[in-house]
């Protein structure tokens, strides 16, 4: 008989498995086509950007921000926003033409969108009369204009002898004018210095006059007065005007405007008597009033005590008056003869 050989299966069912997995497991896989092949160029680009990181997207952002902002520069300063109109209003004695000068001077080269409104309301302040400028923009071309005009309160005499309004703050304003109302009496004593510590005295002067013009007017006794002498707020002298014209009443440093009506009631009653004609000043210290006359062409300081008569006399009665009352006392203070023979 022929003998049978048995063949032998190679492996197990797990060394098949296993087989299988390693051969699985080794054997490579055909690579993947790139899906941007054949794609246009803004597509890959718009693909790439998604991928960027979050810091290229802000300075992507960044770049945008400023191109925007020098366009607007740009635009700003275009003809479409230069100045065409400049509307204003609250004017009475300011010039429009002057404003509108200034205001386009000032916004020419920034136009109206980019102009400061600060710089443009402090130029229009400079101007005559103008106290107070509120500027505001009207898009595209306009600038509107709102000014509170300065009040003339007192009318000063200058040292040349021009009599100009001033406000409160101690503007000059301009001149007086024959068509103005003519005010109860003027102001001396100003300070014409352009200078700082000059406007702060003038503002000084100005308070005390208007206060003193205001109770004055008060009492009926601004009608007597001519002007007032403030140059010296320790010493205000108020000029009589009328009949009283060459006479001046000292104040002083204090309560002013009291001391002036019994400085004027003393005047009345010294013009009832012999002297009157002669009286030159009067100084009202509160608690006496001096009274300063003039004989023989010379002023006199005089008390309240004798202020009963003067008599009237030229300069050589006087001379002669003085050289004996000079006389008398010589003679009261040296000893006769028979003294000094006694003496001895």
């Amino acid at each position: 008989m022929r003998e049978q050989v048995a063949t032998q299966k190679v492996g197990t069912r797990s060394g098949s498995a296993g087989s299988r997995s390693r051969s699985v497991k080794t054997t490579q896989r055909p690579s993947k086509r790139d899906r941007t092949e054949g794609q246009p160029l803004a597509v890959r680009l718009k693909n790439l950007v998604g991928y960027a990181p979050l810091l290229l997207k802000l300075s992507a952002l960044a770049v945008v921000i400023v191109l925007a902002f020098l366009g607007y520069r740009a635009a700003a300063s275009a003809s479409f926003f230069q100045v065409r109109t400049v509307q204003t209003a609250g004017l009475n004695r300011s010039s429009a033409q002057a404003i509108e000068s200034a205001v386009r001077d000032e916004v020419r080269a920034t136009g109206v969108w980019q102009a400061d409104l600060t710089s443009v309301s402090a130029r229009l302040e400079k101007l005559p009369w103008i106290r107070t400028a509120v500027v505001t923009r009207v898009l595209p071309d306009g600038i509107r204009v709102r000014v509170t005009e300065r009040q003339p309160r007192v009318v000063v005499r200058m040292s040349s002898g021009r009599l100009v309004w001033v406000d409160e703050d101690g503007v000059v304003l301009n001149e007086l004018n024959s068509t103005d109302k003519m005010p109860s009496f003027f102001l001396r004593g100003w300070n014409e210095d352009e200078s700082a510590a000059a406007a702060e005295e003038n503002r000084g002067r100005i308070a005390k006059f208007i206060q003193l013009q205001k109770d004055w007017d008060a009492e009926g006794l601004s009608d007597r007065i001519s002007e007032v002498n403030v140059q010296d707020l320790r010493d205000v002298r108020a000029q009589l005007a009328g009949d009283d014209s060459q006479i001046e009443i000292r104040l002083g440093s204090v309560d002013q405007a009291k001391r002036l009506g019994p400085a004027l009631q003393k005047l009345d009653q010294l013009r009832q008597t012999p002297r009157g004609p002669y009286v030159s000043y009067l100084v009202n210290e509160g608690e006496r009033i001096f009274v300063g006359v003039v004989t023989g062409g010379r002023a006199f300081a005089d008390t309240p005590d004798t202020a009963d008569s003067l008599p009237s006399q030229t300069d050589d009665q006087a001379r002669k008056q003085g050289n004996k009352a000079k006389e008398k006392e010589s003679k009261a203070r040296t000893p006769s003869k028979k003294v000094e023979q006694k003496r001895t």
